[in-house]
Parts: C-alpha cells; sequence; structure tokens
C-alpha cells in the first residue's frame, strides 16, 4: 500500500487495438483489478512494464512506501520502466482498464531505437504480458485534476496526443448540456477521434505538420472567438506548449489563474525519469 489511498495492482494484457497511425489502446485485466477504483476523467496513475526479455516488471518489496526508494536503487537496465499514464475507461464484471499509448518514434520510417521504452513494449503488446499498476483504490484522490470550482459558465479543453485520453475521459465525465471549446492536436489525421460531446460543444482537431518543432494549439486559441461568461480552462501536453496555453489565457484573454489546470504531460527533449528527478528536487528544496 502506498499512501493509503494509492495501491499496486497486477495486471495482464487482455486485448490491444490500434486506434491511428501513433496511438494504440491496451485493456488490462486481472483479479486484483476489482480494487482499482478510477476516479474518472484525466485519472492518472503509475504504470510499470518489463524491459525486453523480462517476464515481469522487476519491482522491489511493495508493502511499505519506501518502494521507489528501493525502485531506484535497483539496476537502471534491470529495474521496471515507469511512466505516467491517464484511464481511458474502466468496467467491472469483469475488471478491465483501458489505456491507449502514444507510440512515438515506432513508425516504419523512424530510425532504430527511437522509440522509448513504454512506446516500443506497446507497440509490441500481447495478451498475457505483464504489467503493474500503480493507481487509486478511492475514485476521489488527488491524481484527479479535472476540477470546475462553482460557477463555472463553460469549459475549455487543449491537449496533443499525449493527453488526448484524459481529454476524451473528461468529455464523457461531463453533463451533455455542458459548453465544451476544445482543442486537440495529433501527428496524423488517421488520429482523429470520434469523441463523445453534447450540442454544445465543438471539437476542433489539429495535425501537427511533419518535423514540426513547435505546438499549433497556441496559434489556433489566439485565433478563436471564445464564449461569454466565466471559464474553466484545461490544459495538458507538451510541457512549453502547455505554459504559453496558459500565458496566453491569462494574461491576454484575462482568465483567472485559479480557474486554469495545466499538466505538462513530457517535454521536448527530456525522458519522464528527469522530470521525476526534477519534481522531487522541486519538491525536497
Amino acid at each position: 500500500m502506498v499512501a493509503g489511498r494509492f495501491r499496486f495492482f497486477d495486471a495482464r494484457v487482455l486485448r490491444t487495438r490500434r486506434l491511428g497511425p501513433t496511438l494504440t489502446r491496451i485493456t488490462f485485466g486481472g483479479p486484483q483489478l476489482a480494487g482499482f477504483a478510477s476516479g474518472g476523467r484525466d485519472q492518472s496513475f503509475s504504470l510499470f512494464l518489463p524491459h525486453p526479455g523480462q517476464d515481469a516488471p522487476l519491482l522491489p518489496d511493495r508493502t511499505g512506501d519506501g518502494w521507489h526508494r528501493a525502485w531506484r536503487a535497483l539496476p537502471e537496465a534491470e529495474r521496471a520502466v515507469l511512466r505516467s499514464y491517464t484511464v481511458r475507461a474502466q468496467r467491472r464484471d469483469p475488471d478491465e482498464v483501458d489505456v491507449d499509448f502514444a507510440l512515438h518514434g515506432t513508425g516504419p520510417d523512424d530510425p532504430p531505437g527511437a522509440a522509448g521504452p513504454a512506446s516500443h513494449w506497446a507497440a509490441h503488446a500481447a495478451p498475457g504480458d505483464r504489467a503493474v499498476l500503480l493507481g487509486p483504490a478511492f475514485a476521489d484522490n488527488r491524481s484527479v485534476g479535472f476540477r470546475p470550482p462553482p460557477g463555472t459558465d463553460w469549459v475549455l479543453l487543449a491537449a496533443d496526443e499525449t493527453a488526448l485520453p484524459a481529454l476524451g475521459g473528461i468529455l464523457e465525465h461531463l453533463p451533455a448540456d455542458t459548453v465544451v471549446r476544445a482543442w486537440i492536436e495529433v501527428p496524423h489525421p488517421s488520429d482523429i477521434q470520434d469523441l463523445p460531446h453534447g450540442p454544445g460543444s465543438e471539437i476542433v482537431w489539429l495535425v501537427r505538420e511533419p518535423g514540426a518543432a513547435g505546438s499549433p494549439l497556441t496559434e489556433a486559441l489566439e485565433s478563436a472567438a471564445l464564449p461569454g461568461g466565466t471559464p474553466y480552462a484545461w490544459l495538458a501536453g507538451e510541457a512549453s506548449a502547455v505554459r504559453a496555453l496558459r500565458r496566453h489565457l491569462v494574461r491576454e484573454v484575462g482568465v483567472d489563474r485559479t480557474r486554469v489546470t495545466f499538466s505538462g504531460y513530457w517535454r521536448r527533449g527530456a525522458s519522464e525519469e528527469q522530470l521525476r528527478s526534477e519534481r522531487a528536487a522541486a519538491a525536497a528544496s
């Protein structure tokens, strides 16, 4: 058990389904997932994956809160690959969890070694493959970030493909009559999905130019006609793009900064291990 409200859950791959050129959905199952309590929306969790040649992810003793220090003490080439993901959907009877993966660096034109270990694993995952989830044992938990405050008249969503699963979960969570304006950036036209949304919602898909260094999200929002009233904004994706979006909304549009939830799911040129180390160092300082 970790801090009481989160636990480790052993799971296996049940099936996989390709959603587009750079996106795949993996469905996990297993008896332990009966205790996995997704909070919906942008519920995040930690996923532990094996290295090639390993039957299962290598983890230290999981009964105490010192697991992370013990995990870091293991040889990097052997210890379980650790990544953060979002629950796309959860079902009961049987207990299943869907997770959507962005397959960066796994295309036929990508050079060998371009994919990170999680993308490589997801691209080759097959039924029976083992993984471990570190996630919520209670639905109301701190790993759910989408929380519109009272007095919200409409919702603004902006995300790239890494945050697309979370955005989809948010749309499913919202009442059908919610006024929503959403912008979603993807690498390929075939990555565009049919997402659930009500009659008051508008979704704009932005296809990133091949080789583009930046994100088209900021330019799209700068030229957008936004509804009147008090908004709540949720922004997620590449860290520098998310920061630019937040600055625009707060400084140029005049959105109260307390009504903007933003999260850098990844940063160009940095691994998740680097980002986790930086966050840990900042928290300790």
